[in-house]
């Protein structure tokens, strides 16, 4: 939360505003990290005017204390952390419940916590004739979003109105579990093998990992730095501000929908090719690239040529300006786990040399074109053995305590409202309504 005092200072300051010859004062507030921004609350009120953001780029939804992003500097915080430690550092269970509870877990916290995912790892038997029914070539977010809903039907605390806090932190190890353990049974579903059980005994990235690629022909064999890089994906991909799916989650949340219909909403969002599902069509540009045998020179020209529908998913994003830090802790990490487990991956080549051109190209430089996330994740994806259909499942599991943890804190705020966006209409003036005959 921002700091009361702070704010009450900066209230001081005012914007003017002229309409009509009239005179307004807006107030001004800075965050803890001086955003600046101008509180609009009473515009309507006081003028008649609304405001006009399409695609929301000026505009700041709510105040939230759970990620701090500096686009120009390429700095990305949760918490207060950097991201680069947290990737370094922690393990995904950890910064789940950094993001969802505020602080870092002491080693009593974490074991309870880990202990409920353990716990609360199973799906409901039932659930699993909902496989029964999925048609073989349904995407695995489609499946996902379908489960997720389905959850919520098969715990009790979901038909309450109110909810304690033991309730909640039950309904967060359940989502944050088994949503992993349905990812692991779609892709299982998928390829026609039977489903692998979660072991307790395993870490929870381990865990997905033996769900995922364990069979009784061929065993899996734990790798503790492919768990590494696991953990580390699904922690940069743990929250990034008011992002599409977040801003769902927090809309959809705002109606006083349950966290599982909020979260569910927030999935079908991430779905979309310019939210999460960049990062499968990231890699699917780079297997382009090289079926078709496109020179990089090739590649760079059709990506600048306005007229041609070729796009390069993988490089600039809306808020930075500059290098993406999650895109650096991949980078870094691509060439550790290429290098200790000797893989050769003709895509990474490509990609390390799209890099360095578009890194040095004028056209890329002035736009601020840096790679982003969806870069090097889709190659790291592939190393672990993760199928690119996948590749926007792990997103989601990665990205779900962002949206607990923004939606906790949305309904924490006993002065939230219900989102309301308004428009400016465009359409027809009144007319009279024309009988069926009267009509050309």
């Amino acid at each position: 939360m921002l700091n009361c005092s702070k704010l009450e200072r900066i209230m001081s300051d005012k914007v003017e505003l002229k309409y009509k010859n009239k005179s307004y004062e807006l107030p001004v507030m800075i965050g803890t990290e001086n955003d600046i921004a101008m509180d609009i609350s009473r515009l309507r009120a006081e003028t008649g005017l609304i405001t006009l953001d399409v695609g929301y780029q000026n505009t700041g939804s709510t105040t939230s204390s759970i990620a701090y992003i500096d686009g120009n500097n390429g700095v990305l915080r949760y918490r207060g952390y950097p991201i680069e430690q947290l990737a370094e550092n922690a393990t995904f269970p950890e910064t789940a419940y950094l993001l969802i509870y505020g602080e870092l877990p002491n080693y009593e916290q974490l074991a309870n916590f880990r202990r409920m995912l353990t716990q609360n790892a199973l799906v409901h038997e039932d659930m699993l004739h909902f496989f029964v029914g999925i048609p073989p070539m349904a995407h695995p977010m489609g499946i996902l979003s379908s489960m997720v809903n389905a959850l919520a039907l098969y715990d009790p605390k979901y038909y309450a109105e109110e909810s304690d806090s033991e309730d909640f932190d039950l309904m967060v190890a359940r989502l944050i579990s088994k949503v992993r353990t349905i990812a692991a049974f779609s892709y299982k579903k998928s390829i026609g093998e039977p489903f692998v059980y979660p072991d307790a005994k395993k870490s929870y990235c381990s865990n997905f990992l033996n769900m995922m690629f364990h069979s009784h022909a061929k065993p899996y064999d734990e790798d503790p730095l492919l768990e590494k890089v696991l953990n580390a994906l699904l922690i940069i991909h743990a929250d990034h501000e008011q992002n599409c799916s977040t801003s769902t989650v927090r809309l959809v949340g705002s109606s006083k929908a349950n966290l599982y219909a909020s979260v569910c909403a927030g999935i079908n969002a991430l779905w979309g090719p310019l939210h999460g599902g960049a990062n499968q069509a990231a890699i699917e540009t780079l297997l382009q690239i090289q079926e078709s045998g496109m020179s990089i020179d090739q590649v760079m020209d059709r990506a600048k040529d306005k007229n041609d529908s070729f796009k390069l998913f993988g490089f600039g994003h809306r808020i930075y300006k500059s290098y993406d830090p999650r895109a650096k802790v991949l980078k870094n990490l691509v060439a550790k786990v290429f290098a200790e487990r000797n893989i050769n991956d003709p895509l990474l080549d490509i990609a390390y040399e799209l890099e360095q051109r578009a890194l040095n190209d004028d056209y890329f430089i002035e736009r601020k074109l840096y790679p982003n996330v969806d870069f090097y994740s889709g190659i790291l994806y592939r190393a672990i053995g993760i199928p690119v259909n996948m590749f926007t499942v792990m997103f989601a599991i990665g990205r779900l305590p962002g949206w607990i943890a923004h939606w906790k804190e949305m309904h924490d705020d006993p002065n939230f409202k219900i989102g309301r966006p308004r428009q400016v209409y465009t359409g027809l003036l009144e007319r009279s309504y024309v009988p069926m005959d009267e009509r050309y």
